[in-house]
């Protein structure tokens, strides 16, 4: 891991996720945490860059959808306590959430090739609310 992927990865966990959490809490009324697996990334700076547009951004939009009232608030607040992104290779791309984990695998470099669209996390997080 060069230099510059050390200091994206530094942005992303001193800024970027902390104020998405912040964004989580207000869109649903739970603290959700982000486990981002770093070794996964070690090596691609492009899409370390990607990381935040592609998933945190599109997972709040899809929460937007969901907790527009105090049910969907509840729902996602008892069924989601953690967030897990990770960096794959296209074909090993997953989205699922499964006890309690929402885990989204993206191929990050390959920017909306590689992503899951809100509409795909908000039927994923339906089907288990």
């Amino acid at each position: 891991m060069g230099l510059a992927e050390k200091r994206k990865i530094k942005e992303l966990q001193d800024t970027v996720l902390p104020e998405r959490e912040a964004e989580i809490v207000e869109i649903c009324g739970a603290a959700i945490p982000y486990e981002v697996d770093w070794d996964s990334f070690a090596d691609d700076l492009e899409g370390l860059n990607f990381m935040d547009n592609l998933s945190c951004h599109r997972l709040n939009m899809a929460l937007r959808v969901i907790c527009m009232d105090d049910m969907g608030k509840e729902a996602v607040a008892e069924s989601v306590k953690v967030i897990r992104l990770k960096n794959v290779a296209k074909d090993e791309m997953r989205l699922a959430l499964v006890d309690g984990a929402l885990e989204m695998h993206c191929a990050y470099a390959l920017r909306t090739d590689g992503m899951w669209g809100d509409d795909e996390i908000r039927t994923e997080l339906m089907a288990h609310l």
